[in-house]
């Protein structure tokens, strides 16, 4: 017996799931699963085509481990084998929106874990000694740029490694197409493939109460002849089923349709005496869709409209990246791709577009500048900064507009420059969010974000995950210096917390250090409050060390005279050289001196100056004396892993040795001098 057969034969004796409605054998292997059974899997990957109900089904069984939404459900009547113990909930890193580095990182914290690379977190996880279970939901949802094909690295950088590690129980809800590779890291004996759109597991009792449900007026459902009657409701829910033939999706699709414009359903789909009675005649299933496709070009026939229409007033949010399109840019984009003005359609397409459109808003607050990770509630609704936002109502949705347009990579193109005409005098400082912010996965689609990639002041407004996850996405050999310049630099602007103003002096100083100083000066330009000024940088392949000091007049050739002052020098130590190097502290060149020579402040007289410097594991701070507390800060450098030595020189400039060279940086705020020696 079939474990879909062996659940409907006990289905009777208990109530469904109340937000599923079914997947009985599927929840029963859930539950084994979670319960580590003997002979149960230890990783489970679910798959299934788009639409088929992963989302849902993982969701509805979060709800049976979660300790406090237990208690809301009615366990006692749920088949016992579908209701895992009461244990602590599974941890969830929701990739929705996040890079896969991104979603390692969750793992790692919801897990308290110092790693954050995936060597060193299977590590650690390997050396648990009691196993820990792990869901991870919505891959095909995972990244910021919907072209950079994020889903995949989630599975090869983060899945595998995670599915390959014995102490972990892992289930994934993963893409049909990505699901062998799960698989194929986990010994056959520990490992199960719930494929929704096999028999096995296929529920259409399920989908038949899933629509009913839908159409039932207790549950939401406006009151129309085939909702109020339950004989009628029953018999449409039978045909929308046994139409959709296992795709949740259609059968939403459906009844959003009929939800919207009922009236053509009863002339088309339904004999109209028997309608007008109260009853339900004999359903002709030719009018409901079998596929998502065939729910847009029914409804757009229903209405009177052409599908062509239909789908091009659609396909701006088709297209739409992130959690959704601005309602005020669907018209121009909308009429970029259709090549005309559609306003009209716009204007007069409410009932044609409704079934297929859903509106997310969220309280407002969020900081529009953000950190690259998706804001989603429990349904998934999204907003980003209190505006309203629109978009369709499922990826397969989405899949399905894009599959029929004859040009994606042209549609795109007229995207791209629809959105950059809607940047206010070209300065991104004053563009839209989703402008700003998703542009780069527009022109990534159409193959034009190389010619993007020169404007620093892109660089510095536009979301660093999302534009460093596009950027990265192209062969290097395509990216222009400024381009492979925002490359390296990305992962330190890419960091919580950092502001514009600190994004454009990161990115000053790469400019300096890859020699790109018109694209340095281009950032002062931009009217923010820079923290420091890059004063030079030098490539020094070995660097250890870096110490701030002053030559003393008649110090050496080239050096001050009688008349002259002491000069302010930086001491560069490189292991094996037969002697430190020593360069000028305020400009850039090497000065030829003798490094024994260089007087370096006493302790007494760094503590007498006004300003300090401190290092953390990742960071440099600069703070003030003036209030006798270290906790007021003139600034901190964000640095990359590579930094090996810093020094805060009397002059306030801050010696930076990182990876293979030495950056001087002069802090804002930090000026004041002490005497020379």
């Amino acid at each position: 017996m079939s474990a879909s057969a062996e659940a409907a034969g006990t289905a009777a004796r208990y109530a469904p799931h109340p937000y599923l409605g079914g997947r009985t054998a599927a929840l029963r292997a859930l539950a084994a699963w979670r319960m580590r059974w003997p002979g149960a899997p230890r990783v489970i990957v679910l798959t299934g085509s788009p639409g088929s109900g992963r989302s849902r089904l993982v969701t509805g069984f979060l709800m049976l481990c979660d300790p406090d939404y237990r208690r809301r459900l009615p366990l006692d009547d749920l088949d016992p084998a579908t209701v895992p113990p009461d244990l602590p909930a599974p941890t969830v890193p929701a990739p929705r929106g996040r890079t896969a580095a991104q979603v390692l990182r969750l793992l790692a914290d919801q897990l308290g874990l110092a790693a954050d690379r995936t060597a060193d977190v299977v590590a650690e996880l390997a050396a648990r000694e009691e196993p820990v279970t792990v869901v991870v939901p919505d891959v095909d949802l995972a990244g910021p740029v919907r072209a950079a094909d994020e889903p995949a690295r989630l599975v090869r950088e983060v899945l595998i490694p995670l599915a390959a590690t014995p102490s972990v129980y892992l289930l994934a809800d993963v893409p049909r197409e990505l699901a062998a590779e799960v698989a194929g890291a986990v010994p056959q004996s520990q490992l199960q493939v719930i494929d929704l759109d096999e028999p096995e597991w296929a529920d259409p009792e399920g989908l038949i109460r899933h629509a009913e449900t839908a159409l039932t007026p207790e549950a939401g459902a406006p009151a129309l002849p085939f909702t109020t009657d339950p004989a009628a409701r029953r018999t449409l829910a039978q045909a929308l089923a046994r139409r959709a033939n296992g795709s949740r999706l259609t059968v939403h699709l459906a009844v959003r349709s009929l939800f919207a414009h009922p009236e053509g359903f009863g002339a088309d789909g339904l004999d109209a005496g028997g309608l007008d009675a109260g009853g339900l005649g004999p359903v002709d299933e030719s009018h409901l869709p079998a596929t998502v496709g065939d729910a847009l070009e029914l409804h757009a026939r229903r209405l009177g409209a052409a599908p062509q229409a239909l789908r091009q007033l659609l396909a701006p949010l088709a297209f739409a990246e992130g959690d959704g399109l601005p309602a005020q840019l669907w018209g121009p984009l909308a009429n970029a791709v259709a090549g005309r003005d559609m306003s009209r359609e716009i204007a007069d397409g409410t009932l044609l577009t409704a079934p297929f459109v859903e509106r997310v808003t969220l309280p407002g607050g969020t900081d529009v500048e953000g950190d690259g990770s998706a804001l989603t509630n429990t349904d998934g609704d999204a907003t980003v900064g209190g505006r309203t936002l629109l978009r369709l109502t499922h990826p397969a949705l989405a899949a399905e507009i894009r599959s029929g347009i004859p040009d994606p990579r042209d549609a795109q193109t007229r995207i791209a420059m629809a959105l950059l005409a809607e940047v206010p005098q070209q300065d991104w400082s004053l563009a839209d969010p989703y402008v700003r912010d998703h542009l780069a996965g527009h022109t990534l689609d159409a193959g034009l974000l190389p010619q993007l990639l020169t404007d620093p002041a892109l660089f510095t407004y536009a979301d660093p995950i999302a534009l460093h996850t596009a950027v990265a996405a192209v062969p290097l050999d395509q990216l222009g210096a400024p381009a492979r310049t925002y490359l390296r630099t990305a992962p330190l602007l890419g960091r919580p917390g950092i502001p514009p103003a600190m994004r454009a002096a990161l990115l000053e100083t790469a400019f300096v250090e890859d020699g790109l100083l018109p694209y340095a000066q281009a950032l002062y330009e931009l009217g923010l409050d820079l923290p420091w000024r890059t004063l030079w940088s030098v490539p020094l392949p070995g660097v250890v060390s870096v110490a701030a000091g002053t030559l003393p007049a008649h110090a050496g050739p080239g050096e001050p005279t009688a008349s002259g002052a002491a000069r302010p020098v930086a001491v560069l130590t490189v292991p094996g050289a037969p002697s430190a190097l020593v360069h000028d502290l305020l400009r850039p060149g090497y000065v030829d001196a003798d490094p024994a020579r260089v007087q370096h402040p006493s302790e007494a007289e760094r503590e007498a100056l006004p300003y300090g410097l401190s290092r953390d594991a990742d960071s440099l701070r600069v703070w003030s004396r003036e209030s006798g507390d270290r906790a007021t800060t003139l600034t901190t450098v964000v640095c990359d892993p590579s930094l090996r030595d810093a020094d805060l020189s009397p002059e306030g400039v801050l010696l930076v040795a990182s990876g293979a060279r030495v950056t001087a940086l002069q802090v804002k705020g930090a000026t004041v001098r002490v005497a020379s020696h």
